[in-house]
């Protein structure tokens, strides 16, 4: 044997117990090959080496196998997670919130005790004088000329506008006009080089798609919050005359009033009105006013002073037929007005306009209000059995009570 812990190739050892190749021992008890005496030895070990490799491939098959399968596994979660886990929206409001401005507004209320003489001639100049009110809301940049939409009730009865822009910049701001049947109001500010947000198209949104609110909400300008689309068409809520509101989840609180209602690609789709709350804070009910109907009616403010509506002079009511087709009940016809002159009357069912079926009252408003005075419109109608094709000249509807 060497030196301690010093061993020769496996199967040879050093005196004493010299053992030769597997198989072979030296005297006493040289064993030659093939010997019936190894024979139970010979196959015992046969069998291991089977059985090892019996057993061995298998559990490295199983090994791979199981590898295999996790890393399969993991690709399948990796694959299943939400679209919307790691999705930016940081290009949209880079692109949008500078086009979308701050709104501050005051507004002095008069003290009634200090224009009453028995008062004055007591106390002199120490009756409390004069107040202001504050308030605060957001508005869109919608034209390079210094063009700002916002929402009507955010700068009624204000004594002065202030609008201060997302790089700092701030003006005072001119009435252009305002809307009280879309509570939609335009604003011109004195600054250069403003950036006007790009157009998108509500006709092309979808309930369930991701939109974006940037505003102005409790002072904490240009903030931006994120939700789906809910529903869209939202009506007969009496918020204003003409309602065909986008409904959203996005968070929207006091201040957010005028602001953004924008796309993933940051284009305008909306100008945030309202919410729906019981407390004063968002619970998951906005209302936005659509792009489209928020720019016809600037159009008309900036080009006319105020918004000028087709009239037709009637109310109706929706009637359902047997076979579910709506038509429109005539309930009210205006005295001297364009409907009554072309001899529309109470209890006539109007079933086409300019041979477009009818669908609601709502929209057939609106498909009037489009119009302009002077416009003819043909008004198919049911009476008694009978129907009538009657002309009718659009009026200029006239203009509502301040709200």
């Amino acid at each position: 044997m060497a030196p301690f812990g010093h061993m020769a190739p496996f199967g040879h050892m050093a005196p004493f117990g010299h053992m030769a190749p597997f198989g072979h021992m030296a005297p006493s008890g040289h064993m030659a090959r093939g010997s019936h005496m190894c024979d139970p030895y010979s196959g015992m070990v046969r069998m291991l080496k089977k059985l090892v490799q019996f057993i061995t491939w298998p559990a490295l098959a199983g090994v791979l196998a199981g590898m295999v399968l996790l890393q399969w596994q993991t690709n399948q979660r990796t694959e299943s997670v939400p679209a919307s886990v790691g999705v930016s929206f940081a290009g949209a409001v880079q692109r949008a919130a500078p086009s979308v401005v701050n709104i501050y507004t005051s507004k002095r209320i008069r003290s009634r005790l200090a224009d009453d003489p028995f008062l004055r001639r007591f106390f002199g100049n120490n009756i409390p004088s004069d107040r202001y009110q504050r308030s605060l809301g957001s508005g869109v940049i919608v034209a390079e000329e210094g063009l700002v939409l916002t929402n009507r009730h955010v700068i009624a009865g204000a004594d002065e506008i202030v609008v201060l822009l997302q790089d700092g910049r701030d003006s005072r701001a001119a009435v252009v006009g305002s809307d009280p049947d879309t509570d939609l109001a335009v604003l011109r500010i004195q600054i250069e080089d403003i950036p006007p947000i790009s157009m998108g198209n509500p006709d092309e949104l979808q309930v369930g798609d991701v939109v974006l609110a940037i505003g102005n909400p409790f002072g904490f300008g240009n903030s931006v919050s994120q939700g789906i689309v809910s529903a869209l068409g939202r009506y007969g809520l009496n918020l204003s005359t003409y309602e065909d509101y986008i409904q959203t989840d996005a968070a929207v609180h006091k201040g957010n009033s005028g602001g953004a209602l924008i796309t993933t690609n940051g284009k305008l789709v909306g100008i945030n009105t309202a919410i729906y709350s019981q407390t004063g804070a968002a619970m998951g009910i906005g209302l936005a006013i659509p792009s489209d109907l928020a720019l016809q009616v600037m159009d008309s403010l900036v080009n006319y002073g105020k918004v000028i509506r087709g009239w037709m002079g009637l109310e109706v009511q929706p009637l359902f037929d047997g076979n579910r087709e709506q038509t429109l009940t005539v309930t009210a016809v205006a005295t001297d007005g364009p409907a009554g002159r072309a001899g529309i009357q109470v209890g006539d069912v109007i079933t086409h306009i300019n041979t477009s079926a009818v669908v609601d009252g709502r929209s057939t408003m609106q498909q009037v209000a489009l119009l302009r005075p002077g416009d003819a419109v043909e008004v198919t109608l049911l009476r008694r059995g009978k129907t009538l094709n009657l002309p009718v000249v659009v009026g200029m509807r006239p203009e509502s009570s301040e709200r």
